[in-house]
């Protein structure tokens, strides 16, 4: 019984207080970029945000294909959005200089 309570008190220390952040998706990041909403027509995205970086052929049945933006992807069924993603953007590290 003595060693038990010794292993406790050894324990109770280290079950230290920790907290946990959340933030939600859609507020990670710079959300400077309005990302095209489903439904606009490829015609609008190009007008809008200019050629992309790197078309995909379309894939699928129903065909759909991906722009591919510096800092988004826009995914087209036919020629409207159904949906736009944020690319992740890695945290420099500081240098160690």
């Amino acid at each position: 019984m003595p060693r038990l309570l010794a292993l406790l008190a050894l324990l109770l220390p280290l079950s230290g207080h920790a907290e946990t952040l959340q933030i939600p998706l859609g507020q990670q990041g710079a959300a400077a970029i309005e990302l095209p909403q489903r439904g606009t027509s490829q015609r609008a995205v190009l007008e809008r945000y200019g050629l992309a970086d790197q078309e995909h052929a379309p894939v699928g049945q129903p065909p759909i294909t991906r722009w591919d933006y510096r800092e988004f992807s826009v995914y087209f069924e036919y020629d409207h959005v159904i949906n736009s993603v944020r690319h992740h953007q890695p945290r420099t590290a500081p240098s160690k200089e």
